[in-house]
């Protein structure tokens, strides 16, 4: 069989790391799949390069890809792949792969379910202090060599006694909320499910409806899956339905942040910052306008790829590889779409 896996290139600088944990989400740790399917006789194709893989996919059985260097598979993309049979994420988000035509061409699109849960919740609440305390300016301080303590201090604050709203409360929006107990703030949810009043006393969170979540949150978090619902739901003007001087963090997908919105958001000075981890495109290109807006704390699509999470979605990929081999399914909770 043929296995293609579209990840992000191997780093361009010598790191040392002492924790003996492997690079295993790059091209040269090939989510630890090289040993394994070279010595059963089958091939693996790794590759950073998306445009080629689809040279790949065109006789691939199998084909792997990561929300952090997602492969877009469209419905033509599947139909010109008469072998495949299984498109895996290395990670969790699924929603660059048209699930409907894999389902209708017999694929099972399936991603590693609770992987870097727990990686990307510390990621949102280190992303929202970043906002509140204001500190990328400080930083940016410190590298040009300026001292000036009022022209940061203008813009920070602490973040006890604020009201933290948080949309979606899936197994990533749960840990927001648990982590954010400690810092003694008010949390709000929306979720398209309601929890029940002892979750909702676990994680020390009460349901609003959406627009009232907006306008009562000092800072927001996005935490919800990309849908049909979700798609473009910060547009401008429930950008500016938000508390003046009031933060937004997004770790979700970048579609569900109006681009050019945003930016005019900021510009205006309505929002007092925005963190995201997740663009569109992605990999987002140099010039792409969330690059150069004010007031941002951007990184590039890290929050859900630390060495401990790469062991966990490396394991989860070679386990469903294993069972696919084996002719079994794929375990239940990582399948997206499958056919009937």
């Amino acid at each position: 069989m043929k296995f293609v896996a579209v990840l992000y290139p191997g780093p361009t600088e010598r790191h040392v790391d002492h924790s003996g944990l492997e690079l295993l989400g790059s091209t040269e740790g090939a989510l630890g799949l090289a040993k394994m399917l070279e010595a059963e006789g089958h091939e693996l194709v790794v590759l950073s390069d998306r445009d080629r893989a689809r040279e790949h996919l065109v006789d691939a059985d199998a084909f792997i890809t990561t929300p952090f260097w997602p492969t877009y598979l469209s419905a033509d993309d599947l139909r010109g792949a008469r072998r495949l049979r299984l498109v895996l994420t290395a990670g969790v988000g699924s929603d660059h792969v048209d699930t409907d035509t894999a389902v209708e061409l017999g694929i099972t699109v399936a991603e590693v379910t609770g992987s870097n849960v727990v990686s990307v919740a510390e990621h949102a609440v280190m992303q929202l202090l970043t906002l509140v305390r204001n500190y990328i300016p400080a930083y940016q301080q410190v590298v040009d060599g300026r001292w000036d303590i009022a022209d940061i201090a203008a813009g920070s604050h602490d973040i006890e006694d604020k009201t933290v709203g948080i949309i979606g409360m899936g197994q990533i929006g749960q840990r927001i909320a648990l982590r954010l107990k400690g810092f003694d703030v008010k949390v709000l949810y929306n979720t398209k499910h309601r929890r029940s009043t002892t979750q909702e006393a676990v994680f020390g969170a009460r349901f609003k409806h959406l627009d009232d979540l907006v306008a009562q949150s000092d800072a927001i978090v996005l935490s919800c899956p990309l849908t049909a619902e979700t798609k473009g739901l910060f547009d401008e003007q429930r950008l500016r339905s938000m508390r003046p001087g009031s933060w937004l963090v997004n770790i979700a997908r970048g579609q569900i942040v109006d681009t050019d919105a945003l930016v005019d958001v900021l510009e205006s000075g309505h929002l007092g910052g925005y963190a995201g981890d997740v663009w569109y495109p992605q990999p987002a290109p140099a010039d792409h306008p969330w690059r150069t807006m004010p007031g941002h704390a951007m990184t590039p699509h890290v929050s859900g790829t630390t060495l401990e999470a790469q062991q966990r979605y490396a394991a989860g990929i070679q386990d469903s590889v294993r069972r696919f081999l084996d002719g079994e399914p794929i375990q239940e909770d990582y399948v997206v779409a499958q056919p009937s």
